[in-house]
């Protein structure tokens, strides 16, 4: 398996997420989206750090699950209840992504929600993986 990250030296330099991502492998995970649920369903962290902390734990406990690894990702979707606050926090938000998930970073866009599933939830992930 492989993935292959491309970033066009004509489009603007990626931060935390790569332009495209040419996968190669046998088996693709679909995740689900991932909030910042507890094991008793409950959202934890009243902050959008804290909840996407939580939310990217979960994405890739359930990736580990599959047989995977954060390196296997290729596609992750971002769902912010406030872009602002998003794009806010980024330097933190990398922060906590380099640490769970490294410095592989797959396909990724951010998309403003009006709310999501839960009412307490600030941001939920989700994606696919490309595992050998």
């Amino acid at each position: 398996m492989s993935l292959d990250r491309r970033n066009p030296a004509e489009l603007s330099p990626p931060a935390g997420f790569s332009h495209a991502v040419v996968a190669t492998g046998s088996r693709v995970v679909f995740l689900a989206g991932q909030t910042a649920l507890d094991g008793h369903g409950a959202v934890v962290g009243d902050t959008l750090p804290e909840q996407f902390e939580t939310a990217l734990a979960n994405l890739l406990t359930a990736l580990a699950a599959a047989g995977g690894a954060p390196r296997d990702l290729a596609r992750v979707t971002v769902y912010a209840t406030d872009v602002a606050d998003y794009r806010a926090h980024t330097p933190e938000l990398g922060r906590i992504w380099r640490r769970l998930a490294g410095r592989d970073y797959p396909a990724m866009a951010v998309i403003g929600v009006v709310r999501l599933w839960d009412d307490r939830a600030l941001v939920e992930l989700d994606g696919f993986a490309v595992l050998p």
